[in-house]
C-alpha cells in the first residue's frame, strides 16, 4: 500500500497549531526470525567475551547498551530530527520530549550525585567540562554535521543496528573526525577557557540546581508552544505499529516512553560506572587503535598521554565504557528492528548523499571531541549533571542546525517546509 492509499486522519499536533492530515501507521511486519536469532547469538557471545575478559562492570554496561538500543529503535527517539523540525517548521513536540527526559534524568541524578552513590565502588561523579572556544566551535560543528550526516551519535548506532548501511558512512566520518579531534585536542585546550560551572554553585546545592534546571526546561517547553502557535506542520510518515501486548516488543512507542526509559537507563549507567552515558569517546579509541595497528604512534599524542585516557586505551575496546555500550546499542537495535520486521539493508547510496554522510560524520566526530562530548555525553549527560556546558552545547547545536539546513540541498537532502500561517 502506498502512502497515498493509506487512510488519513485529523490530528492536532500542538497547541495552537492547525489540524493537518496524517497517514495512519501501518502494521508491523512479521518478525524476521533468522535475524532475531542471529542478533541474540551475537549478544550472548559478545556479552560472554566481555564478561570473561573485562569483568562484571563492562559486562553490565554492555547489557545496558542492549537496552538502550532497544529503546532508541522502538521510540525513534531523535535529536537530529527534533532540532530540524524545530528550526525548519517550528514543531517542538520532539524537543518537549527532550525536556521530559532531561527533567527525569536531573531528578534521578541529583540524589545519586549528592551522595556519590555507586553499585560497584566507583563514586558517582557529574559530567562537567570547561567553557571555552572548543565547546562553542565543536557543538556548532556538531549541529551542522547532524543535518548532513542524517543522525546524531546515538542515532548513528541504532540506525546501523537496524540495517541502514548508509549510516556506516556517517560512522566512518565520525571515527575520522574523532581521531582528528584527539590529534588537535591540545590546540583547543590551550585556548582561554573558563573552569567548569555547575549549577550547584549557583543554586547552593543539588536542590537549588534541580529547581533551576526545571525552571529552564519549563521555559523551553513554553517557547516551543509559543513558536508553534498558528503554524501548520507537514504530516510525518509514522513508524509501523503492533497492537496489544506485542507492541512492547514489536511496535513503535510514544516519545514520552522513550524519554522516561532513556533517563532511567542513564541513571543506571551512572550508578554502575560512576559516570553518565557517553558515546563518542569510543570512536576516538577505535580510530586510534586502527592507526596504531598500521604503525602510527598515536600514544605520543597529548590526548592519549593523559593518564585517564591512556588507561582506557590500554584496557581495550572490550573494556572501555563507551565502547562496550556502543556495541550493545548496535546489537540491541538489530534485535529490536528484526522483531518489528523492519530490519533492512540499504545498499544503494547516491553519491551526493554519501558525501554528505561522510562530511557530516567528520564534523560531528571532530566537534564532539573538542566540545567534550556529543548530544549524549555533553547535552544529555551534562544537563543531567547540572553542568552549564550542557545547556550551552544545546544552544550552539541548535544554531548549527540552521547552517546544516542551508547546506542540506547541496547534498540532495530535503528540508521540512512550513505551511502558511493561518488566522
Amino acid at each position: 500500500m502506498s502512502t497515498i492509499d493509506k487512510p488519513q486522519r485529523l490530528r492536532v499536533l500542538s497547541r495552537g497549531a492547525t489540524r493537518t492530515t496524517e497517514p495512519e501507521a501501518p502494521d508491523a511486519g512479521p518478525p524476521q526470525v533468522n535475524v532475531v536469532l542471529s542478533g541474540l547469538g551475537i549478544a550472548l557471545i559478545l556479552g560472554g567475551i566481555i564478561f570473561a575478559r573485562s569483568g562484571q562492570v563492562p559486562g553490565i554496561l554492555f547489557v545496558l547498551g542492549l537496552a538502550l538500543g532497544f529503546v532508541l529503535f522502538h521510540s525513534r527517539f531523535g535529536f537530529t530530527s527534533a532540532w530540524r523540525q524545530l528550526v525548519a517548521v517550528r514543531q517542538g513536540k520532539a524537543l518537549r520530549a527532550h525536556m521530559l527526559m532531561l527533567a527525569v534524568a536531573c531528578t534521578l541524578f541529583a540524589p545519586i550525585l549528592a551522595t556519590q552513590a555507586s553499585f560497584f565502588g566507583t563514586p558517582a561523579a557529574p559530567t562537567l567540562a570547561p567553557i571555552g572556544f572548543g565547546l562553542f566551535v565543536g557543538s556548532f560543528l556538531f549541529g551542522v554535521g547532524m543535518q548532513l550526516g542524517g543522525s546524531c551519535a546515538s542515532g548513528t548506532l541504532f540506525a546501523i543496528g537496524s540495517g541502514q548501511t548508509a549510516i556506516l558512512l556517517t560512522l566512518t566520518g565520525f571515527i575520522v573526525g574523532s581521531v582528528l579531534g584527539a590529534f588537535t585536542f591540545p590546540f583547543w585546550t590551550g585556548l582561554p577557557a573558563h573552569d567548569p560551572v555547575s549549577l550547584t554553585q549557583v543554586g547552593g546545592g543539588y536542590l537549588g540546581a534541580w529547581l533551576i534546571s526545571l525552571a529552564v526546561m519549563g521555559l523551553v517547553v513554553w517557547l516551543t508552544f509559543a513558536l508553534g502557535r498558528k503554524r501548520s506542520v507537514p504530516p510525518v510518515e509514522p513508524a509501523p505499529v503492533a497492537h496489544g501486548v506485542t507492541r512492547a516488543l514489536r511496535g513503535s512507542w510514544p516519545l514520552w516512553v522513550g524519554a522516561l526509559l532513556l533517563a532511567g537507563l542513564n541513571a543506571l549507567t551512572l550508578l554502575v560506572s560512576g559516570g553518565a552515558w557517553g558515546v563518542t569517546f569510543a570512536f576516538s579509541l577505535w580510530g586510534s587503535k586502527i592507526l596504531d595497528a598500521v604503525g602510527v604512534d598515536v600514544l605520543s599524542w597529548s590526548f592519549w598521554q593523559d593518564p585517564a585516557n591512556l588507561a582506557k586505551y590500554q584496557a581495550g575496546f572490550l573494556a572501555e565504557k563507551t565502547s562496550v555500550m556502543d556495541l550493545g546499542i548496535i546489537v540491541g537495535a538489530l534485535v529490536a528492528s528484526a522483531l518489528a520486521g523492519a530490519w533492512t539493508l540499504h545498499r544503494r547510496i547516491p553519491g551526493k548523499l554519501a558525501l554528505g554522510a561522510v562530511l557530516g560524520g567528520i564534523m560531528m566526530g571532530y566537534g564532539a571531541r573538542i566540545a567534550f562530548g556529543c548530544n549524549i555525553g555533553a547535552y544529555f549527560g551534562g544537563i543531567a549533571s547540572f553542568s552549564l556546558h550542557g545547556w550551552l552545547w544545546g544552544v550552539m547545536a541548535v544554531i548549527g542546525t540552521f547552517g546544516g539546513l542551508a547546506l542540506r540541498p547541496l547534498f540532495g537532502l530535503g528540508n521540512p517546509k512550513p505551511s502558511d500561517s493561518v488566522c
